[in-house]
Order: C-alpha cells, then sequence, then structure tokens
C-alpha cells in the first residue's frame, strides 16, 4: 500500500522541504495520536525516498507514488531490499502478537548496514510503533542513531513520544500529526467502510475522536454498543459494579482478543469528549479519569494484563466521572 496521509498536509510539506535541500535529518520522529496516518506518512515518505534514490521518475504532487511505480511494487510485495519494517512479531503461538519490538529485530538492521544499498544510495528504516521497543531494542536502536550509517533514513512512528528514551528523541527530528478534522475524517470513512451509510459514519467521525484508525476499529469490531455502554456509566455510574462485570465478561474471551484491544483503545478519547463537554467539579472527575484510563490502556497490553480485570478496573474509572457513586 501507498497511500498518502489525508489531512496531514503540515507533515509532508516540512518532510519533501527537508529531502529536497538534499540534507535530511537522518531520523524522523513521527509523534501524534493513534489512527491519524503516521505509519502511511512513513510508508510513503520511504517510497518516495527509495523511488528517488534509484533514478525513477516521480510526480513532484504530493509524496505518495503510483500503485504502479516499480518502487512501489517491491514495497508492496515485501521485497525491497534497501528497506526494513520493524514491528511487532506473532507471538509463539501465533495467536497474538508479540508484546514489544525485540533488540534481535533491531540489531537485524545491522544485516542492512553491512552492504551498500542495493537499488540507489539510500536506505530507509521504518520502527512502527518505537512506543512497542523493548528496553534493550531501545538502547540498541540509541546506538544507531548516535552513529547513523551513511545515506539511512529512520522514521519513527510514536503514539506516545514521552514514553521513548530522552536520548532518543534528542536525536530525531519531531513532525507532529494532528487528529483529523470532522471533513476529513468523513471523507477516509467514506473510502474504507463504503457499504456504511452517513448516518453510521456520522456517529464514527464522533466516536473516533479525530482518529480514522480508532473509527475504523470501532466499526469493525463492533464497539458502537460498547461505546454507549461506556458513555451510560460515564452518566449514571455503576454503584452495584454490575455493568463493569458484564462489560468485563463480553470482552475476556480469547475470542474477543481484538475487540478488547480496540476497546482499550477508545475508551480515553471517550472519556475525553465527556471532559470536554462538562464543567466544574464534573469535569475535573473526568480530566482525572482520562489519566487513569489512558494509563491503564497503555500499560495492560505491555503487561499482558488479564483482559477481564483490566476491563472491570476501567468500568470502575468510568463510573467515578458519574455524580452518583462509582
Amino acid at each position: 500500500m501507498n497511500a498518502a496521509p489525508i489531512g496531514q498536509d503540515k507533515a509532508v510539506d516540512a518532510f519533501l522541504a527537508a529531502w529536497r535541500k538534499g540534507t535530511p535529518h537522518h531520523a524522523w520522529l513521527l509523534a501524534g495520536p493513534r489512527g491519524v496516518g503516521k505509519g502511511l506518512f512513513a510508508r510513503a515518505a520511504a517510497a518516495r525516498v527509495l523511488a528517488e534514490a534509484s533514478g525513477h521518475r516521480v510526480s513532484d504532487d504530493g509524496i505518495a507514488l503510483g500503485e504502479d511505480h516499480p518502487t512501489a511494487k517491491l514495497i508492496a510485495a515485501g521485497s525491497h531490499p534497501d528497506l526494513r519494517l520493524l514491528e511487532r512479531l506473532p507471538n509463539k503461538t501465533g495467536t497474538a502478537l508479540a508484546r514489544s519490538i525485540s533488540v534481535d529485530q533491531v540489531r537485524s538492521l545491522g544485516h542492512l548496514f553491512e552492504v551498500t544499498p542495493s537499488l540507489g544510495d539510500w536506505r530507509v528504516v521504518i520502527i512502527d510503533a518505537a512506543d512497542d521497543l523493548e528496553g534493550p531494542a531501545a538502547n540498541a536502536l540509541l546506538k544507531m542513531l548516535e552513529e547513523p550509517p551513511a545515506k539511512t533514513l529512520f522514521f519513527l512512528v510514536a503514539h506516545a513520544p514521552g514514553r521513548l528514551l530522552p536520548t532518543i528523541r534528542s536525536r530525531c527530528r519531531k513532525l507532529d500529526f494532528s487528529p483529523l478534522s470532522d471533513d476529513v475524517m468523513a471523507s477516509i470513512l467514506a473510502q474504507a467502510l463504503p457499504k456504511s451509510s452517513p448516518a453510521e459514519r456520522s456517529a464514527l467521525v464522533r466516536l473516533g475522536q479525530g482518529s480514522a484508525g480508532r473509527s475504523v476499529a470501532i466499526a469493525e469490531q463492533d464497539l458502537a454498543p460498547l461505546a454507549e455502554e461506556a458513555r451510560r456509566m460515564m452518566r449514571e455510574g455503576d454503584p452495584t459494579g454490575a455493568a463493569r462485570a458484564k462489560l468485563a465478561k463480553t470482552l475476556a474471551l480469547k475470542a474477543a482478543s481484538e475487540r478488547y484491544a480496540a476497546f482499550l483503545a477508545t475508551v480515553p478519547g471517550l472519556i475525553a469528549a465527556e471532559a470536554r463537554a462538562s464543567e466544574g467539579e464534573r469535569q475535573v472527575r473526568a480530566l482525572a479519569a482520562y489519566e487513569e484510563a489512558r494509563g491503564i490502556a497503555q500499560r495492560a497490553p505491555r503487561l499482558s494484563l488479564d483482559p477481564g480485570a483490566t476491563v472491570y478496573r476501567l468500568g470502575g474509572v468510568l463510573a467515578k466521572v458519574a455524580d452518583t457513586l462509582a
């Protein structure tokens, strides 16, 4: 896939300006919420760099290559010799993704740097997401960024850049990716979910809170009913614990692992929206709940916390927003 990110013209223009000057920074930190186009940008920028490096003609219009471009075809087939993509791999059982990007994956880049580029004079490494690097992997990457190989670009996708080592951040040029506007969201969803109705897409825009990726996940995982239940708990509370217990039971099964992951990513945004619509003490409670929920959503996958217990705890956080007792 070689699509350009929609609604992120500022980041695209900043990178292209640096690239056209001929001396781009060797490492780029792509920072912003999930689902706003950072990964698409990294892949599109890598394709353009490698296409120009190999002498192929490219259009000056935007950053993406056409699907029929030779470089785009090589990347789509996963066979471009001058590109490496590091992401979480399937776990040993093949039932889910590993918790992190391992140090062995980062060290494997040494093979790329030991030889000259094959099709041009540039190489590109994409790490999606750098948030997923385990500790030793982050340290191994830092050494590469401190002494970068010649004519090599690193693109580090970061949903939570504050979690990265300060020394990694300091060696990168940062590109900020903003939440998408409602109009851009609607356009993306019309393409991604052509069978959905305008009313369904409008609801997904609201639930996505500026993240097209989150909206698509909500649609694919049928999260709308769970999101409605989460909002109900924020407004009515859950004094008996019955609502959060039912929610936990729904998402605790192994078969619901993807739905559970999507729910984790969605809850902080739902609370943030509730905070914006509130005032006074209720807004204070909502802001505190947002910080707590965001921390849980970030830690749970890394620590492989029990899904049922995690959702039950999140339910308690949601209920704290209500005026009644949780």
